[in-house]
C-alpha cells in the first residue's frame, strides 16, 4: 500500500493519541502515506481530511482525547453510507484504514472490509468491554482517575462521618467499577453483570461494617446498574441514609474520567497496537483487529472478535467481596 487512513471513533480514550502518531510513524518507516480522517466515520463521510506525517504527529503521545476528533455516526449502519465511504476513500487513494475505537467502531470497520476497503481496528475504550482482548487502550488511565478522585472524597467522608455513592462509568460493563473499587477499598461494588439486592448487597454490609467501629463507607456503583434498573445513585443514597442512619451522599464522577494523561502502560499499549495495525495493513491482511493476550500483542478475524462473549472475572469479583469488610 502506498497510502492508509487513520480515525478515532465513538468516545475517546487516553492513549488514541499515542496510537494515532505510532501508526503514522510506522507507515513512515514503510514509505507510506497516511491521511487522517477527522471525526471518525462522519468525517469520511464528509471527506474531513488532514495529511499526517512524522512532524505533525510530535508531542502528542501525552495528550488525552484525540487529536483527529471523534463523533457518533448513526448513518454508517446502512449500506448505502458505508458503500459511500469505500467509494470517497478510493476517490482520495486511501487503500487501507486503521480504526481506533470500540465494537460500534469494529462493525464499521468490518462493513468497510466487506465492501472492498482493508480495515484494521485497535481496541480504544475506557470500559475494556472489548470482548477479544485482554486490554483496551485508555483503561488503565481511567483507573487511575478514579482512584484519584474517590480518595479525594474519602477525605471527606470521612471527617464527617458519611457514606458516599459514586457512580462510574460502564454503560454495559462492570470493569472499571469492580477495581477501581478493590483500589479505593469500597465497601460494597454494584455491577450490572451481577444480580444485587440492595438490601442484602449494600445495606446490611454497610450495617455489619458499621458494627466492627467503622464510620465511613464508600459504595461503588457501574452507570450500567441505572440504565438497567432505572435507580439512581441518588436514590441509593437516600435508601442508604434511611436504613443504616449513616449521613450519605451521592456523586457522579461523569466524564472526567475520559480525561487526561494516559499512563505509561496506555502509552506504551497503543504505541505496540498502532504499529501491529500498520504491519498488517502493509502484508495485505484486512478484517483484522488488533489485541493483547496477556502481554502479547496479536490480532483477530473481526466477525470472530465480534461473536465472543466476556465475562467478569468472578475470581475478582469474589476477591473483592471477601476484602471490602
Amino acid at each position: 500500500m502506498n497510502k492508509i487512513g487513520v480515525l478515532t471513533s465513538g468516545g475517546d480514550s487516553p492513549g488514541m493519541n499515542a496510537a494515532v502518531r505510532a501508526v503514522v510513524r510506522t507507515a513512515c518507516c514503510k514509505n507510506m502515506e497516511v491521511t487522517g480522517i477527522r471525526y471518525g466515520y462522519k468525517g469520511l463521510l464528509e471527506e474531513d481530511f488532514v495529511e499526517l506525517n512524522m512532524r505533525n504527529v510530535c508531542d502528542i503521545i501525552h495528550r488525552g482525547g484525540t487529536k483527529i476528533y471523534t463523533a457518533r455516526c448513526p448513518e454508517f449502519k446502512y449500506e448505502e453510507s458505508v458503500r459511500k465511504a469505500v467509494e470517497i476513500a478510493k476517490k482520495n487513494g486511501i487503500e487501507g484504514l486503521v480504526v481506533i475505537g470500540g465494537d460500534g467502531s469494529f462493525r464499521g470497520a468490518r462493513d468497510l472490509s466487506n465492501f472492498g476497503l482493508p480495515c484494521v481496528a485497535i481496541p480504544g475504550t475506557i470500559d475494556n468491554d472489548i470482548v477479544c482482548t485482554d486490554y483496551t487502550i485508555g483503561f488503565d488511565t481511567c483507573l487511575n482517575t478514579i482512584q484519584h478522585m474517590v480518595d479525594r472524597l474519602r477525605d471527606t467522608i470521612e471527617s464527617h462521618s458519611r457514606c458516599s455513592v459514586v457512580e462510574v462509568m460502564g454503560a454495559r460493563a462492570g470493569y472499571l467499577t469492580l477495581n477501581a473499587g478493590i483500589a479505593v477499598g469500597a465497601t460494597a461494588i454494584v455491577i450490572p453483570e451481577i444480580p444485587y439486592d440492595i438490601e442484602k448487597n449494600v445495606i446490611e454490609k454497610i450495617n455489619r461494617t458499621k458494627a466492627t467501629g467503622k464510620n465511613h463507607f464508600i459504595v461503588m456503583v457501574a452507570e450500567g446498574v441505572r440504565f438497567r434498573d432505572g435507580i439512581t445513585v441518588e436514590q441509593m443514597a437516600k435508601e442508604i441514609e434511611e436504613k443504616t442512619g449513616v449521613e450519605t451522599r451521592a456523586t457522579v464522577l461523569g466524564h472526567i474520567q475520559r480525561g487526561g494523561s494516559p499512563t505509561v502502560r496506555d502509552r506504551v499499549t497503543a504505541s505496540q497496537m498502532g504499529t501491529k495495525a500498520v504491519h498488517l495493513l502493509h502484508e495485505g491482511k484486512s478484517n483484522r483487529v488488533v489485541v493483547m493476550h496477556g502481554e502479547t500483542i496479536t490480532d483477530h478475524d473481526i466477525n470472530e472478535a465480534l461473536n465472543m462473549k466476556k465475562t467478569i472475572d468472578m475470581d475478582l469479583y469474589n476477591c473483592a467481596m471477601e476484602i471490602s469488610l
